[in-house]
């Protein structure tokens, strides 16, 4: 097993290339379909920061523009979080008025702001890197609890990382989030704006807080939601160890909803019993995978439900057609992974960027000995084991000294968590928040929906949308740390049993 070895990223902060002004114009087709109103730019950025004159990518940079010239406070960068799964959609997901005409950023924010989105480096229409071809992880997984397994999955996470090295190699000491930072910083010089303003999304804002510390005399209105801890030498590590509790007590909350609605779902009235159902599922497809879902498909498939609540009635209502009905048609296309080229390039760019970042342990033992502790407590544990661990162990060039957060020389920062979120436990933000001590935490009580600002109708909190706006207008923060009211969870009928059951996107 290789070893990784700690190199400081010794690149000046004031990188950004001049003389780069951008030009927008159309969008590649899947962009310009949904999102029509979005026009589209590349800015080209050196690889190696510290060889500006070397080689270099291409970055897609999007643009929502503000739609009152008059009113216009400046440029928007928005990100959504991963690592993986890109960026310049986000402008348009954010800005695009559902059937109703409701936006997730308010009417009066696209009056002022030129809404930025941006695919990072490595990923998406930013020169994607790939590590395998999509038929690398067979379907179904090997099971992730299982010790007969775990050779087989340290093998196919082994050879995905040699994979990323074959593939990749070049760029992949230059994918960390120091450096999309710095391409942040390379688009705001391009646009000419003198300061960037910024909202982020979980992974996006560890993203934001290390743009703060390279840049903070950069930073204008800053919103950070959904916040990762990211004092830890090995941030990333500490980040999926802390997300096995948080994940079960978030499941445990969604049990309760469905006993709350066992008139409609018939899988228990109390969470002993809604468990004991889901159980006897997990132990049945273990046992027996279902065509290409068994036992991993279907835990990694009730993690993404936790995010929001979006897709817990399509998500319990394919399950009770199988517990009920025995019926497993719904459940097993909600649970099939996607086996694209492009889903297999969002797991080269997460792993890439995860594993390049922060230290990892080297040792298989020791991941194996903090997994098994934490499966007394939580049923995502081993699963949480594979991504990140099983490829950083063995990944081809070595982490970066993670950026040091400071907080110092900020303007106000306002971040929102809630006291539930499974993704990005509250902890987490609570020592960012120490640390950017400018900033002004806003907390959405009695939730555990994985972030809080500008979410879709189905669980927008107003509150936190109105506070979050009249920031990023006026850059007034509340006066102290503050709290709102929980949104408002679903309520399934009858007929959501006999309703099409579909996927919601997780920056739901």
């Amino acid at each position: 097993m290789a070893t990784l070895t700690l190199i400081a990223p010794a690149v000046p902060a004031a990188a950004a290339p001049s003389g780069q002004p951008l030009v927008f114009g159309a969008c590649p087709a899947d962009i310009a379909q949904p999102f029509p109103l979005l026009t589209c730019a590349t800015l080209q950025v050196p690889v190696d920061y510290r060889d500006p004159a070397g080689p270099t990518l291409n970055l897609l940079v999007t643009k929502h523009a503000a739609k009152d010239p008059s009113k216009r406070l400046g440029a928007l960068f928005v990100n959504p979080g991963g690592p993986g799964g890109g960026g310049a959609a986000t402008a348009g997901t954010l800005t695009r008025p559902d059937s109703t005409g409701f936006t997730r950023l308010q009417p009066a924010v696209l009056d002022a702001y030129d809404v930025i989105g941006f695919d990072p480096r490595g990923d998406s229409h930013s020169s994607p890197i790939s590590c395998a071809g999509p038929a690398h992880f067979p379907t179904p997984q090997p099971d992730p609890d299982a010790p007969a397994s775990r050779n087989t999955l340290w093998k196919l996470w082994g050879d995905y990382a040699d994979g990323c090295g074959t593939k990749a190699g070049a760029l992949l000491p230059h994918l960390g989030t120091d450096n999309v930072a710095r391409d942040m910083d390379s688009i705001r010089a391009a646009l000419g704006e003198q300061k960037l303003n910024y909202v982020g999304y979980s992974y996006g804002t560890y993203l934001g807080s290390v743009y703060s510390a390279l840049f903070p005399q950069r930073v204008g209105r800053m919103i950070l939601d959904g916040n990762l801890d990211p004092t830890p030498r090995d941030v990333w590590y500490q980040a999926a160890l802390g997300q096995a509790p948080a994940f079960e007590k978030r499941f445990t909350s969604y049990l309760g909803w469905v006993a709350k609605y066992d008139s409609v779902y018939h899988l228990g009235h109390t969470v002993d019993q809604v468990r004991s159902n889901w159980d006897k599922t997990l132990a049945e497809f273990r046992r027996t995978p279902h065509g290409v879902v068994g036992v991993y498909e279907l835990l990694v498939t009730a993690g993404g439900v936790m995010y929001s609540e979006s897709n817990w009635i399509g998500f319990t209502s394919a399950l009770s057609s199988y517990v009920v009905g025995g019926d497993d048609s719904a459940l097993v296309d909600f649970a099939a992974t996607d086996t694209s080229a492009e889903s297999e390039q969002i797991t080269a760019i997460f792993n890439a960027v995860i594993c390049v970042d922060s230290a990892w342990p080297s040792t298989r033992s020791r991941y194996e000995r903090d997994a098994a502790r934490l499966a007394k407590v939580s049923q995502f544990a081993w699963l949480n084991l594979w991504p990140g661990g099983g490829a950083c162990l063995d990944w081809p060039v070595p982490n970066h000294a993670p950026i040091k957060i400071t907080g110092r020389g900020l303007p106000g920062i306002l971040m929102f968590n809630t006291v539930g979120d499974p993704a990005t436990p509250y902890a987490g933000a609570l020592k960012l928040h120490k640390v950017l001590r400018s900033s002004v935490l806003v907390t959405e009580r009695d939730s555990g929906k994985h972030c809080v600002f500008g979410n879709s109708r189905a669980t927008v909190n107003t509150a936190a949308n109105d506070i979050g706006t009249k920031y990023l207008l006026t850059g007034e923060l509340p006066p102290a740390d503050t709290s709102v009211p929980g949104h408002a969870w679903p309520v399934p009928t009858p007929a959501a049993l006999k309703a099409p059951i579909t996927k919601v996107p997780l920056l739901a």
